[in-house]
């Protein structure tokens, strides 16, 4: 794992999300994220998105009405004070600089360290700690390549839909034929991360398993707190000087 740790100052309130999957198809997910930024997130000095937050992302001239609106939502949060952070996930790694500004969003590295009210915490995806799925990890080394982006991204906007339609159907038919083993982090993956970085907090998501795990790592207790998936319910992770929680939130029925 490479060193790509950074630091970032955090508020008295910070927020931690992962693996919304926002889709045009799924406009309950859309209502409670925008719900969530204005009654939740607003009251933060942070929020940390750590991958997954589109469904799919084909690429930054995506200039449809559906995109327009997330990034003017994250926007409005962003300029009321609250730092937005994202971290890549697996899928909208193709996720650049260019929305990133128009949302007011601040990319950080694949693995970052935060100081989280006196504490290194490492945040990141949580992807990488799954060494065991390897055919996911050949094809997330191939796809991390300048070249196989470069032209992915030269191709039409259409064209890049249709395919990433197409690897929506054939993920969602690969991870059926998963064992959750596979599908889930690896330990010794998870213990190596946080000597590196010589923190005895990991924060991550990709999973889709919210729980907070003890371990022990450097010699002392330490956690790994997984983030929950936004299928079914709204879920984040709410973070202050003094406590820390995982919360969720079922959608809105509608009529």
């Amino acid at each position: 794992m490479k060193n790509t740790s950074t630091t970032c100052d955090t508020p008295a309130l910070t927020y931690f999300i992962a693996d919304l999957h926002l889709a045009e198809n799924r406009p309950d997910i859309t209502a409670c994220f925008l719900s969530f930024l204005q009654h939740e997130a607003i009251k933060a000095q942070a929020l940390y998105i750590l991958g997954d937050l589109f469904e799919y992302w084909v690429g930054d001239d995506d200039d449809s009405a559906f995109i327009t609106e997330i990034s003017r939502a994250i926007n409005a949060l962003s300029a009321s004070g609250c730092q937005v952070y994202f971290i890549h996930g697996n899928r909208d790694f193709l996720l650049g600089k260019r929305f990133a500004k128009q949302a007011g969003m601040q990319l950080l590295p694949e693995v970052c360290v935060i100081d989280l009210y006196g504490k290194p915490v490492v945040v990141m995806h949580g992807d990488t700690l799954c060494t065991r799925d390897i055919a996911y990890q050949a094809f997330r080394k191939k796809s991390r390549t300048w070249w196989w982006q470069a032209m992915i991204k030269s191709l039409p906007l259409f064209v890049r839909r249709k395919i990433a339609n197409k690897y929506r159907q054939q993920s969602a038919s690969a991870t059926a034929m998963k064992s959750q083993e596979i599908m889930d982090v690896t330990e010794s993956e998870v213990i190596a991360c946080l000597e590196q970085y010589q923190s005895q907090v990991l924060i991550h998501g990709h999973t889709h398993r919210p729980a907070v795990h003890k371990i022990n790592v450097n010699g002392a207790k330490a956690q790994r707190i997984v983030l929950g998936d936004w299928y079914e319910q709204g879920a984040w992770l709410k973070v202050t000087p003094d406590s820390m929680e995982l919360l969720s939130q079922p959608f809105k029925q509608t009529q």
